[in-house]
């Protein structure tokens, strides 16, 4: 029995993803997650049907405002907070880039910015950017033999000038999960605040904003199932402080002050498809209940970490054994220590020449930097063209990661 108490039903999971029926077995989920049914039933319901300019009083514009209102209201339920403490933008990298604006003003030149080396530019870069305002960047070092953070180190930086600290709760590259709790308790002791990536995180185990008391938050719903779209959440008092970033009379409207020109419409009212998959999920696995929204995604991210673990650990068991072969990270597929998310060499190889290799057998994987070229740089393979990586998420079977390690067998 797993720990949720229930196995994970793949083949039901699977057939609410048409594109898994081409026949590849992929494992660039990190990058991008599959679409669910019911998501790209509501994209095409939605330009279908509510295609005008939401808000007007006649029928198909009142619908499509309350569609796009009802899905900003759920992705709020889904991560344990309140509707308005959470912003739908464009993209990750645009929602945190919009948030440094809105909130430099909170900061005086001198104060300091601490953010790691580890993690995806995304949140990395923009903040970096306010060194030009008179602001002090510190910058938060992993130990490159484990490519991890170390608490310690953190310890070492803050200080009485410390203002904010942004960090990851997955490294895209390693792995590894962080204490986000532990890391925020201790920012906060030292009278500052944090703004944690839960990009890579989020497609694995069920986000409770509330309970790790974080400040800011940041998850991509293109990696969540959904569509291109991203997700910024706030604390209320926080998101009322921050500057307007759209036109003046918007001033006092939350979400709309941090999201300049407001959310794409089609793509916004097709984010109930999310919840919607995981209510099915729940339903099929659990039966009717009445648990909230919440307590829902919590069961159903048991499960699916439960079922990643299983079909990840002979993955983990073939890197280790393969000779040549270095998996960056913890050694382990244990879901208490890390996600599913794969970064390898090879010994005498290019990163870019095993994905190619792969394609003449349907297994679909990639390599690169990923958009944390600071790791990379500071992992000593950017010459090489960096890391492979293979990112599995729940709707991988068991088969499909068999086809990988045959696959890799024969090329590595």
């Amino acid at each position: 029995m797993s720990k949720a108490g229930v196995r994970l039903d793949i083949d039901f999971a699977r057939g609410h993803f048409p594109a898994l029926k081409d026949g590849w077995a992929l494992f660039e989920n990190a990058g991008g997650t599959l679409a669910a049914n019911s998501v790209l039933a509501r994209v095409q319901s939605y330009m279908a049907e509510n295609f005008v300019q939401p808000g007007a009083g006649y029928d198909a514009s009142a619908e499509g405002a309350r569609r796009i209102k009802e899905s900003q209201g759920l992705m709020a339920e889904m991560i344990g907070a309140a509707p308005d403490e959470v912003v739908v933008g464009v993209s990750t990298s645009m929602n945190v880039f919009l948030l440094s604006h809105a909130i430099r003003n909170w900061f005086q030149p001198g104060d300091e910015i601490i953010v790691t080396n580890l993690d995806h530019e995304a949140n990395n870069g923009a903040w970096r950017r306010l060194e030009e305002f008179g602001f002090t960047i510190r910058e938060w070092c992993f130990n490159p033999e484990t490519a991890e953070l170390d608490l310690a180190e953190l310890e070492k930086l803050l200080n009485f000038r410390t203002r904010f600290v942004c960090f990851s709760h997955l490294s895209n590259i390693a792995g590894g999960i962080n204490d986000v709790s532990g890391i925020t308790r201790k920012v906060h002791a030292a009278g500052a605040l944090v703004c944690v990536d839960g990009v890579a995180y989020a497609p694995h185990r069920a986000i409770d904003v509330k309970a790790w008391d974080v400040d800011f938050y940041l998850c991509s719903l293109y990696k969540l199932y959904g569509p291109h779209l991203s997700l910024l959440y706030g604390k209320s008092e926080h998101l009322a402080r921050a500057a307007n970033n759209n036109h003046f009379f918007l001033a006092g409207d939350m979400p709309l002050k941090l999201n300049p020109g407001g959310p794409n419409h089609e793509l916004t009212a097709a984010l109930s498809g999310i919840t919607e998959y995981f209510n099915v999920l729940h339903r099929h696995h659990f039966g009717v209940s009445n648990v909230t929204l919440h307590e829902r995604m919590k069961q159903v991210f048991a499960l699916m970490a439960d079922h990643e673990e299983q079909i990840s650990a002979p993955f983990v068991e073939f890197l280790r054994a393969k000779k040549g072969v270095r998996l960056i990270g913890r050694q382990t597929a244990a879901q208490e220590s890390r996600a599913p998310t794969f970064s390898f060499t090879v010994a005498g190889r290019r990163a870019e020449e095993i994905p190619v290799a792969l394609e003449p057998y349907k297994v679909a994987i990639s390599s690169g930097d990923f958009y944390a070229a600071r790791c990379i740089r500071d992992l000593g393979l950017k010459a090489e063209g960096g890391v492979i990586r293979a990112s599995m998420v729940h709707y991988n079977s068991e088969a499909d990661v068999a086809r990988l390690i045959e696959a890799l067998d024969r090329v590595i």
